[in-house]
């Protein structure tokens, strides 16, 4: 099979608000069949009202799509590419529907996340079983993962060492930051060394970038924890790490590399550039939050480099030592238990 046995892109992400009234209605969505009261979703909502209402990830999602057209011209690929999300328009059902109605019938799904896990992956499969239903006429293959791409190292390991300059002669503390989940949703798909274990794939990718980068001592910390403060979520929180970084060593910088976002999201503009850069300065330190790389036209070059691996039946180039999995066709996994949500567990008496 080769490209041309495929009719269409579509572009799958999470979505984002673009105004203030459309906050509540966004949440709602995300928070579907949750419970969760209106008054706590406005109490959410405060980080996209300190922005306007307006979520970054849409428009840097367009910015992708735009780079992605221009690598497929460059080189001659006639492909168009759709933009869909789960959560808020563009939504990925009316998507699906556009593509089937301009007659392509052979669809690649890029989703916008490097990783395995639940929410990172799986929940994308469970899209593409929806797409299905709106549209059985089509056929969906989403790309691999590319948490351990060598582009995709090299890109964060260029910022990365960058940084590091910036910094030449402070005493310097150096964190990779992903977005924390339930322990037991990370631990859901296998044991410590099964290789669909969100948290082992961030540490495989922080591995790799540090060693690109020629840095030997950092830490992976966690971001963005949600829901009952009760259920134990991945650890240490980056706020709470860079504090007692500051207590037991007193560095003078902080290096906060946002290894498991792709682009800006609300998640890094606010926990990172906000809350983290509020509480590093309160103690006298200086943070310098690395760029993300997926607005790069490099990044562009990866996923269409990705994308003809997969039309041509072959695997990607990885460095990691992990095993890259997460390409599947028409929302089946890849796996039998992988990147399965984690089980409730039974009631009590």
């Amino acid at each position: 099979m080769a490209f041309h046995d495929y009719d269409a892109l579509l572009v799958l992400s999470f979505g984002g608000p673009e105004g203030e009234d459309e906050v509540i209605p966004f949440l709602e969505n995300v928070t579907r069949g949750r419970g969760i009261p209106r008054e706590r979703l406005a109490e959410v909502g405060e980080h996209y009202f300190h922005f306007g209402g307006v979520s970054p990830i849409t428009a840097q999602n367009r910015e992708i799509i735009a780079n992605v057209e221009d690598e497929l011209t460059t080189r001659g690929i006639d492909l168009p590419v759709y933009f869909g999300n789960r959560n808020w328009r563009p939504f990925a059902e009316d998507a699906a529907r556009r593509i089937a109605a301009d007659g392509h019938r052979r669809v690649l799904v890029f989703a916008t996340s490097a990783w395995g896990g639940y929410s990172a992956c799986r929940q994308y499969d469970e899209d593409i079983l929806r797409l299905r239903e709106a549209t059985p006429e089509l056929e969906f293959t989403k790309l691999w993962q590319f948490y351990g791409h060598p582009d995709f190292i090299r890109l964060n390991a260029e910022y990365l060492r960058e940084a590091v300059e910036r910094a030449e002669g402070k005493r310097t503390a150096i964190l990779f930051s992903a977005h924390s989940v339930p322990t037991a949703a990370d631990q859901a798909s296998g044991g410590p060394q099964d290789s669909q274990l969100y948290s082992r794939q961030v540490a495989e990718a922080a591995r790799l970038v540090a060693k690109d980068a020629g840095v030997d001592d950092y830490e992976v910390v966690w971001q963005s924890r949600s829901g009952n403060p009760a259920t134990p979520w991945l650890e240490p929180d980056v706020v709470d790490r860079s504090l007692e970084i500051h207590a037991a060593d007193r560095p003078e910088h902080i290096i906060c590399v946002p290894i498991g976002f792709i682009t800006d999201h609300m998640e890094v503009v606010w926990d990172l550039d906000t809350e983290l850069k509020e509480a590093v300065e309160d103690k006298g330190m200086s943070l310098d939050r690395v760029p993300t790389v997926g607005l790069t036209k490099d990044f562009a070059a990866m996923v269409v480099d990705i994308a003809e691996n997969v039309a041509q039946g072959s695997t990607p180039p990885t460095l990691s030592e992990v095993t890259v999995q997460g390409c599947t066709v028409n929302g089946a996994p890849c796996a039998a238990k992988c990147c399965a949500p984690a089980q409730p567990k039974p009631a009590s008496a």
